[in-house]
């Protein structure tokens, strides 16, 4: 099947401005996009990752919210051949000579960038969420759209009934026709052919261009700013709007031990911490190695990690990291250029690029943000009142060390280079 070619010319448009709040502290400092994920990568390379292996090459990124952090990455880690005018990743801010006004909603930016899709002529306009761990082909998803002369086409993920009504859920019929978007519905409607799931829009979108255009043009005479709460609902009567079964993707080098159709929406600390458990083991949920279908990131130059001792059990390791004799760790992340110390003990946490964790400190739970000093000695996640009076700590009980870059420029640079920037 994947043979197939989709000679379609497809522009894609990335929603990566969003202000992440139920995930901070992590986004005290960057948009959500720009969050560091697992050992190496940011969330924002996994939609990436899908379109360029999907054969999808032209991509804007439109940003808003706090993007340094996240133009750094991009301009770093995703510079595609510049020989060839056709593939690109580039980051759009909002068009503020015209009016002084942010971007207002998901339709609002792409209706703010129609100059760009005026000047590529795609026959379709892919418009993806930024900020989900996942893999995906869209192929398919394209080849779909084509098979059922669709106008627009929603990506939907089967979930159980009973967890339907967390999400905006899709009412289909058995050809995949929608007929009503229900936006966290206390009745969800089952998804055909099978009661006990309902179908979940994961915010991936493809138009068929005239018909976007179309729509955002009306949208925008509207004052509608948003794709999920007013175009597609309009367009349902109007336009033949249909539902891709993301289950139904296949992707390839996918292992038998992987969860069938991973996807997560890692929008809480809570969501983000359980999804960095996904990834450990022997046979992970979701294995991050997979040379038929990588995940790119930034071209970081350090050296292999360093263990010169101590207990390691079902850990990844950051490029430059360094763990010292004596430190033990257990189902741990420690990202680049991050140090543990000696007879430090950590388990379930998840350290950043450029700290360091002191000698004899005991952490259990934590997610320590770039760039602190752990204090020798110190404890966290074995006293809940305490945590809560210096950290922040979330629901499920993970503590979280905010971003400490005073403290680094305080110390002076360590390491390659400034990690806000990566």
């Amino acid at each position: 099947m994947l043979e197939r070619r989709h000679p379609e010319r497809v522009v894609a448009f990335v929603m990566a401005g969003g202000e992440g709040k139920r995930l901070r502290p992590l986004t005290a400092g960057r948009c959500k996009p720009a969050v560091p994920f697992g050992s190496r990568y940011r969330i924002v390379d996994f939609a990436l990752s899908n379109l360029v292996n999907s054969g999808i090459r032209s991509v804007y990124l439109l940003v808003q919210y706090r993007p340094q952090a996240l133009i750094e990455h991009i301009r770093k880690g995703w510079a595609l051949s510049p020989m060839l005018p056709d593939q690109f990743v580039t980051v759009v801010p909002p068009e503020m000579h015209t009016q002084a006004r942010a971007f207002q909603g998901t339709a609002d930016a792409v209706y703010q960038s129609l100059r760009l899709i005026e000047l590529h002529h795609p026959d379709l306009v892919a418009i993806f969420a930024a900020d989900h761990i996942y893999r995906m082909d869209v192929r398919p998803m394209i080849w779909f759209h084509r098979d059922h002369a669709a106008d627009v086409t929603v990506a939907a993920r089967p979930v159980p009934i009973e967890e339907a009504g967390d999400f905006g859920v899709i009412a289909a019929d058995s050809n995949g026709r929608i007929a009503a978007f229900q936006e966290k519905p206390e009745c969800p409607t089952a998804m055909p052919g099978d009661a006990s799931h309902a179908y979940a829009s994961m915010g991936i979108y493809l138009f068929t261009t005239s018909v976007l255009l179309e729509a955002l043009d009306a949208a925008h005479k509207r004052s509608d700013t948003d794709f999920g709460r007013d175009i597609l609902p309009r367009l349902l009567s109007e336009r033949s709007v249909c539902a891709y079964d993301f289950s139904t993707n296949a992707v390839p080098g996918i292992k038998p031990y992987e969860e069938t159709g991973y996807w997560r929406d890692v929008g809480t600390v809570d969501a983000y911490f359980a999804a960095h458990q996904d990834v450990l083991g022997a046979e992970p949920r979701f294995d991050m190695f997979n040379p038929q279908w990588p995940i790119y990131s930034s071209n970081y130059q350090g050296t292999v990690a360093h263990v010169l001792g101590g207990q390691i059990e079902n850990c990844l390791l950051g490029a430059a990291s360094k763990i010292h004799p004596g430190a033990r760790l257990r189902n741990c992340i420690v990202r680049r250029e991050a140090v543990v110390e000696s007879d430090a003990e950590l388990e379930d946490c998840i350290v950043m690029d450029y700290s360091r964790i002191g000698r004899g400190a005991r952490l259990r739970r934590t997610i320590v943000e770039r760039h602190n000093d752990i204090a020798p000695g110190e404890t966290i996640g074995f006293d809940a009142a305490r945590d809560a009076e210096r950290y922040h700590v979330t629901p499920g009980g993970v503590a979280v060390v905010s971003h400490g870059l005073s403290s680094f420029f305080a110390r002076g640079v360590r390491g390659s280079g400034f990690g806000y920037a990566e």
